[in-house]
C-alpha cells in the first residue's frame, strides 16, 4: 500500500468527526427553538348573588355579598398572580353598572372591601373594561401543585333610587373573569392564560311600599259660631314609583258615616265638623272606597294631599278644648 494511505485514512477520520461536531450544535439549536408547554392553568367558579327585596323610599344603600373560587394547577414553590375582573354588565344605566328590567334600572356595584371603598372593576382584558381596573392577587403553590382561593364580593345597591320603580331587576355578566401567570415583576393584566366564569347573575326585587304621615286640622279659637270656619290639615303619602294609592280618613271618634258630619267633643258635648278634598269644600273626604276616598300614584317622592276642614255655622256649646281623632288610612 503506498506511503501516505493512513495519512489519508487519518484524514478521513478528522473530517467524519468534524462533521459530526457541525451537525450537533444544529441540532440543538433547533430543539431550543421549540417552546416549553405552559405549566400553570386555572379556572374560576361565578359570583352570582341577590340582594333580597330592597326598600328604596328610605334612601339607605342594600347591602349584600357572594364568594367566588379561584382554583390553579401549577409547580410547586412557584407563585401565581392572579389578575380578577369584574365587567360593568350589560346594559349599564349611562355608563354605571346597574341591574335591569327592559329600559329601568336600579344601580348597584361590586367592592373589593366590605367597607365598600374599594370598587371591584375591570381592565377590559378578559371581560369589558370598567372603573379602574380589578383586583391584584398573588397566591403561592407552596409544597403543592393545586392551589384555591375564595375572594369576596362585597356587592351594594346605591343610595337615594327612590324614584326606582316596584320591579324585579338583574345583573348578568361573565365576570368574574382572570388573567393569571406565575409571578413577575408586570403589573396586571398580564399573564400567559386567562379565563371567565361564564355567567353570574344577581338580582334585586323592589316591592311596592307606601309611608304615610299626617298634620292635624286646627280650627284655632272661635266666639259663637255663627258663620264658617275653615282651617287646613295635610297628608303626606310617599310611595314607590308608578305604585297607585288610596287615601282614606274615618269618621272620627263617633263614627260619622257621612264626612261631612264628624264631631269633635268636650265631655258630652261636640261640634260638628266636616273634611274635605277641596279648597271648595264641595267633595267631602271619607272612607268608602270608590265614593269619597283621594287616589293618586307614587312617584317615589313624598306628595302632599291637603285636607280642608269646615265648621259649618251652629249652635254654639260652653267654651273650652274640642278634639276628635280622625285614622288615615293608607291602600296600595
Amino acid at each position: 500500500m503506498p506511503v501516505g494511505r493512513p495519512l489519508d485514512h487519518c484524514s478521513t477520520r478528522v473530517q467524519l468527526r468534524a462533521h459530526t461536531l457541525v451537525v450537533c450544535p444544529l441540532l440543538f439549536a433547533a430543539l431550543a427553538m421549540v417552546p416549553a408547554a405552559r405549566a400553570e392553568t386555572c379556572t374560576v367558579t361565578n359570583a352570582s348573588g341577590s340582594y333580597g327585596n330592597v326598600d328604596v323610599l328610605s334612601g339607605a344603600p342594600s347591602d349584600s355579598s357572594t364568594t367566588f373560587t379561584v382554583t390553579c394547577q401549577g409547580s410547586k414553590n412557584k407563585t401565581i398572580r392572579l389578575c380578577i375582573e369584574m365587567g360593568a354588565g350589560s346594559p349599564t344605566d349611562a355608563g354605571r353598572r346597574a341591574l335591569s328590567n327592559g329600559a329601568k334600572y336600579l344601580d348597584h356595584e361590586f367592592y373589593a372591601d366590605p367597607a365598600r371603598t374599594q370598587v371591584w372593576g375591570s381592565w377590559g382584558a378578559v371581560v369589558a373594561a370598567y372603573g379602574t381596573g380589578g383586583v391584584t392577587q398573588d397566591v403561592p403553590f407552596g409544597g403543592s401543585s393545586s392551589v384555591s382561593k375564595t375572594f369576596t364580593v362585597y356587592a351594594r345597591v346605591l343610595p337615594n333610587q327612590q324614584a326606582a320603580a316596584a320591579l324585579t331587576y338583574t345583573w348578568a355578566n361573565a365576570s368574574p373573569g382572570i388573567r393569571y401567570g406565575y409571578l413577575g415583576s408586570d403589573p396586571c393584566p398580564t399573564g400567559n392564560g386567562s379565563t371567565s366564569a361564564g355567567s353570574t347573575v344577581w338580582t334585586a326585587t323592589v316591592l311596592p311600599n307606601c309611608t304615610v304621615s299626617a298634620t292635624g286640622v286646627n280650627f284655632g279659637s272661635s266666639g259663637a259660631i255663627s258663620s264658617n270656619v275653615d282651617a287646613t290639615g295635610s297628608v303626606s303619602v310617599q310611595c314607590t314609583n308608578a305604585t297607585p294609592y288610596t287615601v282614606a280618613l274615618s269618621g272620627g271618634n263617633a263614627g260619622a258615616s257621612d264626612p261631612t258630619q264628624r264631631k269633635m267633643s268636650k265631655g258630652g258635648e261636640t261640634i260638628t265638623y266636616g273634611l274635605y278634598q277641596n279648597a271648595a269644600r264641595s267633595q267631602p273626604w271619607g272612607g268608602t272606597s270608590g265614593l269619597n276616598t283621594v287616589g293618586g300614584t307614587g312617584s317615589g317622592a313624598g306628595q302632599a294631599l291637603t285636607v280642608y276642614g269646615r265648621v259649618a255655622a251652629q249652635s254654639t256649646p260652653s267654651p273650652g278644648t274640642y278634639v276628635d281623632a280622625v285614622v288615615v288610612t293608607l291602600t296600595y
